[in-house]
């Protein structure tokens, strides 16, 4: 199917960051540990933090975006994670990196990536009309598997030759292409009209936890969006530490662990407008939205050994198919209940909230490895996803056209 004029841009510079941030995979923990031989404990408050501290920064750029053209938002943010992640292997060079900036970096890119999500998803609304935005998602959605599943190796290849600062300077430029794609998209822009005497007020900052809540389907939504990402996310490190220093896999076959059941996102997002068109977007939302939280329990049987890694490889690569075709219907629906006036508000309350209960549940389940052991935290966050579905929302009513208009009488591309 072919898009509006513009898309091609938006949905290239999407790609070649996204890549290069895949590239750059693990990168700053292994600087943390090999360049400046940082304690496991700093570690993990390098992600905690750097995940805990941008989402709260980025509170206020919600009203903030949504009231700006998206274009100049979309490319100033490239170009601040541009300055922070080039400033990395420039502070190497000359012998001043510090964990410091490293945790300064973190919380800069990680602040100015929820502000472009939130400007991006905006901008998609008003630039691809409403019947298409299935098959746009569909394709972020595949790009992101298969960045996935490529860039580690990738990455891994480079910081074997190279070292991984190398790679942290490959994010970097992927951001200056990406503003460069941004610029290169032509026709009109879209921005929340504002009365210029107006001042943002504290209560402003919740407009999109409103928007959200208001809309009852978009609430259980919301929730169950959060939750199955952070209990996922949860349980990264603690399989990590199960795979690597319990049972004794190699590196290669970590990778191999994670690199291929990546293809399976990509498969499921290419096959999931197809389900939509043969089952209708409500049950195929419903089915895989069960599914994915099935499947996370089978980790609970991961053992030593060839068999072990062929359980992970196979949990994992179900797992991720499930949710290739979820997240495009979900990400979908979730911009067609928004109305258009709150996209970035609403975007931005999402990734803050997301980020903010990754960060929590990854202590809290570090502190229950600790007590018990990592394959026990990782069933129990099995257990407790079965549960997650059941937020799911019922068979989807758009009560007033403003909450879901088209954007067909916008000028696009």
């Amino acid at each position: 199917m072919k898009l509006e004029a513009g898309f091609g841009w938006l949905w290239s510079a999407y790609a070649v960051s996204t890549y290069g941030t895949w590239i750059a995979f693990g990168a700053f923990p292994l600087i943390a540990v090999q360049v400046l031989h940082s304690p496991a404990f700093a570690v993990s408050l390098l992600g905690a933090a750097g995940l805990a501290v941008a989402a709260l920064v980025a509170v206020p750029l919600g009203p903030w975006v949504e009231h700006r053209a998206k274009r100049p938002v979309m490319i100033a943010m490239d170009l601040v994670r541009f300055a922070a992640m080039a400033s990395v292997p420039v502070a190497h060079v000359l012998g001043v990196l510090t964990y410091g900036q490293l945790l300064v970096v973190s919380v800069v890119s990680g602040t100015a990536g929820i502000a472009f999500t939130a400007a991006s998803g905006a901008y998609l609304k008003h630039l691809v009309r409403r019947e298409h935005l299935l098959v746009a998602n569909g394709r972020f959605e595949a790009t992101t598997w298969a960045a996935t599943a490529v860039g580690p190796p990738l990455g891994g290849a480079l910081i074997g030759v190279l070292g991984p600062v190398v790679t942290v300077a490959v994010d970097a430029a992927s951001y200056l292409l990406s503003a460069f794609g941004v610029l290169r998209i032509r026709g009109g822009d879209v921005a929340a009209p504002r009365n210029p005497t107006d001042r943002m007020r504290a209560a402003d900052l919740l407009n999109g936890w409103r928007s959200i809540v208001h809309d009852r389907p978009l609430w259980r939504l919301f929730l169950n969006s959060i939750l199955v990402s952070g209990l996922i996310m949860a349980t990264v490190p603690l399989l990590s530490v199960l795979l690597l220093d319990d049972y004794h896999f190699s590196a290669w076959e970590y990778g191999l662990a994670f690199g291929v059941p990546a293809l399976g996102g990509f498969v499921g997002a290419r096959l999931s407008p197809r389900l939509v068109e043969r089952y209708g977007q409500h049950r195929v939302m419903t089915v895989s939205g069960w599914l994915r939280s099935l499947f996370p329990l089978g980790l609970a049987f991961v053992h030593p050994g060839v068999t072990g890694l062929l359980t992970v490889i196979i949990v994992e690569a179900l797992l991720i198919t499930c949710m290739g075709v979820f997240n495009p219907l979900y990400a979908t629906e979730r911009l067609q209940r928004t109305p258009a006036d709150h996209a970035a508000q609403v975007l931005t309350a999402w990734s803050v909230s997301s980020k903010l209960m990754q960060a929590a549940l990854m202590v809290i389940w570090g502190v229950l490895a600790s007590l018990t052991s990592p394959l026990a935290a990782i069933t129990i966050s099995g257990v407790l996803l079965l549960a997650t579905p059941l937020l799911l929302p019922g068979r989807p009513h758009f009560p007033t056209p403003e909450a879901a208009r088209p954007t067909e009488d916008v000028p696009a591309g």
